[in-house]
């Protein structure tokens, strides 16, 4: 499927595409299969924030669903910790996390029902210098398929359909629950890749939910059953490397204020939908006090500034003025801001006619950071 498809062609894609090449001319470089080598060159273009390589093997279907390596990684590292000697990746795609996951064990298998993305995975392995991955271009649910596998844990990261009023393990592809009944009879340690909205009342077994933030935004969900959980709930933020458990033990610390201090700080999402509030603020310094909670944008505040890996962002803050992009323009345009990031739920149909009223006008290098509190913004300096 990939004969013919050298690397030297699709490098020389890469760089046809970056001096802004269209398609025509493109294609009469390229010549033979140049709509795939295309669309690798431009995978590897998108992926460059991604992978610490530049010339990994993909479509963009593939680098859409594969898994970020700062999160690979720390998945791979925390398997390592129960001394796990094999695994086996169900729906593998394009490799990556497959890869890290065999760095740290003896024996892997990567299945998926795709050639192309099997070759992918393969050459992807290649380049990172693993060879201990065995695999099989198949339905990771027929029983000659699970005949073939012998890992202590299966891991599956399953395609997400199209956005869902609510997401349901039943329609994920291929869903856990399938996974699981048909591996269960070889190992009752799995490890899925859930969608984070989900709600944890939906997923029938016990272990771990553990919600991983990744450069200060949710980026999964990842289930352990029972044999590898640490504790209930968790949230990992990354790359940092910290991590929050539930503890049902702890004294509720939480204290609510209505009036920012002098400094304000984004909580990470991961803690807020792993609902632990609570353990956050064990570790945060004592005088930290919670300020605002809502579905996009958890705040705490204090009057110290606080650098803490266990916080997203931190603010000071200049001033409150009602909410109304009137108010928030004359506040700015006093101060000598030049710029206004928005942190605050505008309606999307609405969000550029009042970004363009706060902006309008704006001179200097300074940049404002709003945030809303009821009727009133809050205008802050990012520390």
């Amino acid at each position: 499927m990939l004969e013919g498809i050298t690397e030297e062609r699709v490098s020389e894609a890469v760089e046809l595409i970056r001096r802004g090449y269209d398609e025509r001319k493109i294609r009469a470089r390229l010549g033979e299969d140049w709509e795939l080598i295309a669309e690798i060159a431009r995978a590897r273009i998108r992926a460059k924030d991604k992978f610490s390589r530049d010339d990994l093997w993909m479509d963009l279907q593939g680098l859409r669903y594969s898994t970020h390596e700062v999160v690979a990684r720390y998945r791979a590292e925390r398997l390592k910790e129960f001394g796990i000697k094999s695994i086996a990746d169900v729906s593998c795609g394009i490799g990556i996390q497959l890869i890290f996951y065999a760095m740290k064990v003896e024996k892997a298998y990567g299945i998926d029902i795709d050639p192309l993305k099997v070759e992918f995975a393969r050459r992807n392995a290649e380049k990172y210098g693993v060879s201990n991955i065995e695999f099989i271009n198949a339905d990771s649910l027929s029983p000659e398929t699970v005949g073939r596998v012998n890992a202590e844990v299966v891991f599956s990261d399953p395609a997400r359909p199209p956005e869902m009023p609510e997401r349901r393990l039943e329609d994920l592809l291929p869903s856990p629950l399938e996974v699981y009944n048909a591996y269960s009879s070889k190992t009752d340690s799995f490890i899925f890749d859930l969608p984070p909205q989900i709600r944890r009342e939906r997923v029938p077994w016990r272990g771990e939910f553990e919600y991983i933030d990744l450069f200060g935004a949710l980026n999964r969900l990842t289930f352990y059953t029972e044999p590898l959980a640490k504790a209930e709930r968790s949230a990992v933020i990354l790359p940092a490397g910290v991590r929050v458990e539930s503890d049902p033990n702890l004294e509720n610390i939480v204290e609510w204020t209505k009036e920012p201090g002098e400094y304000i700080y984004e909580i990470p999402q991961a803690v807020d939908y792993a609902d632990l509030i609570n353990e956050l603020f064990h570790v945060l310094p004592a005088e930290a006090k919670m300020l605002l909670r809502e579905k996009r944008r958890v705040l705490a505040t204090g009057d110290e500034p606080l650098k803490s890996p266990y916080l997203k962002r931190a603010y000071r803050v200049v001033g409150t003025v009602p909410f109304h992009p009137v108010r928030i323009n004359d506040f700015l345009r006093k101060e000598s801001f030049g710029r206004a990031t928005l942190r605050v739920s505008v309606p999307d149909r609405e969000y550029w006619r009042f970004r363009k009223r706060v902006e309008a006008n704006l001179k200097g290098e300074r940049r404002a950071f709003v945030f809303q509190l009821g009727g009133r913004a809050i205008i802050a300096e990012a520390l």
